[in-house]
């Protein structure tokens, strides 16, 4: 009988025929029992959730037979970088096309938010990290598009680390990308205000939620979860958010997802009139949230392991007083991820890009998360010099 099996269930004498999920990732060069725990914890080791069993072949002893070996289906990383870059422009296009049609008060095009929110499911499906790096290639003057393809990307990954079923998957992106739909009807002068907005000010920026709603209600076709996250994602577990003051349990799971995605990448996005934060100070902030009882504690954890503790995409120092991007993670030492090193800082300058397995790597070191504007640095110009380097 062929079966699909959770990692965590298979053992020692059963016979793998491949590798179910994440697919497309990794597959088998060839059909083989696996002979060893150490074979078991490889697969582990290398992201692998289910494979498929063939359960009329499991034995009960160990057998020399030849050893599992696994292929990697992945990209190089820049490859990766590159194919999820065309998604994000892609979105960014989109989404201006959906802010002139709600200014104007046209209908949005459903299908083409539908079409691309699919693209980047199936990058997240097949590799989790493909769109995390391209989050950090922004731009400070199109924050306003590209908050809500990030958001979108955001939740798509988080609902993949909570294993929920793709249609939902699928609907939630939908709202994410259209939850700041309402934010072209607030004038730009408070949009973009560097300083404290006043109290009436506030008020205006606060109606983009009941804009976006009512924008979103006219739009055949979509779902009522998707209107649903997009309409929550300001609201506050202590009743304090808006439009609708919710509290508690009248937010949904979905709602309390979206509001960490949001505010997640509002801190850590630059934009004309300030600089970001780096991802870990980021994290440090939803953390201090969820004690006030304005975000989901559970979740915010939940939503900090899916990133990991360095995400990918995340400019590292290290103690060789150089820079490196993270480029894995390792899921046995999270503190230590695979990075490329790629920079000098004394003196400041690029070096010829290196390779570190930080987990097997005693001598190297993080020191702190770091953003690359702190050493006048981009993100798009580290990736185009990766890119060169191979």
């Amino acid at each position: 009988m062929i079966v699909e099996q959770d990692i965590s269930n298979v053992r020692v004498g059963m016979y793998v025929l491949d590798i179910t999920y994440p697919k497309g990732k990794f597959h088998l060069t060839k059909a083989s029992w696996l002979e060893s725990e150490g074979v078991i914890e490889n697969l582990r080791s290398k992201g692998v959730l289910r494979v498929l069993i063939d359960t009329s072949k499991t034995r009960e002893e160990p057998l020399a037979v030849m050893p599992l070996v696994i292929e990697s289906c992945v990209p190089s990383f820049t490859q990766q970088v590159e194919k999820a870059r065309q998604i994000f422009d892609e979105s960014k296009s989109i989404q201006k096309k959906l802010f002139h049609a709600a200014k104007n008060g046209f209908s949005l095009d459903l299908n083409s938010v539908s079409k691309v929110t699919d693209e980047s499911i199936e990058i997240i499906f097949n590799n989790p990290d493909a769109l995390s790096c391209v989050l950090n290639i922004r731009h400070k003057d199109e924050y306003l598009l590209e908050h809500s393809v990030a958001v979108s990307v955001l939740i798509t990954m988080f609902a993949f680390h909570m294993k929920l079923e793709r249609e939902i998957v699928s609907q939630l992106a939908i709202g994410a990308f259209l939850h700041d739909v309402g934010k072209i009807m607030v004038p730009d002068a408070i949009l973009n205000k560097p300083g404290k907005l006043t109290d009436k000010e506030f008020d205006i920026m606060k109606s983009h939620a009941t804009h976006s709603i009512n924008t979103i209600k006219k739009t055949p076709g979509v779902s009522a979860l998707s209107l649903e996250v997009a309409a929550q994602h300001h609201e506050k577990l202590n009743g304090e958010g808006y439009p609708n003051g919710l509290k508690s349990n009248e937010i949904s799971i979905y709602g309390r997802m979206i509001s960490i995605c949001d505010i997640f990448d509002a801190l850590t996005s630059s934009r004309c009139y300030k600089k970001g934060y780096s991802q870990v100070k980021a994290f440090s902030i939803l953390r201090a949230l969820a004690k006030e009882n304005q975000l989901d504690a559970d979740l915010v954890d939940s939503f900090i392991q899916c990133l990991g503790v360095y995400p990918v995409g995340a400019i590292v120092q290290l103690d060789s007083n150089r820079l490196a991007i993270v480029e894995s993670h390792n899921l046995q030492n999270p503190v230590r991820p695979k990075v490329k090193a790629f920079y000098r800082l004394d003196p400041k300058q690029f070096e010829m890009a290196q390779n570190i397995d930080l987990a097997s790597m005693e001598t190297e070191h993080i020191v702190k998360c770091v953003r690359a504007d702190e050493f006048d640095l981009n993100m798009e110009q580290i990736i185009e010099y990766l890119a060169h380097e191979g």
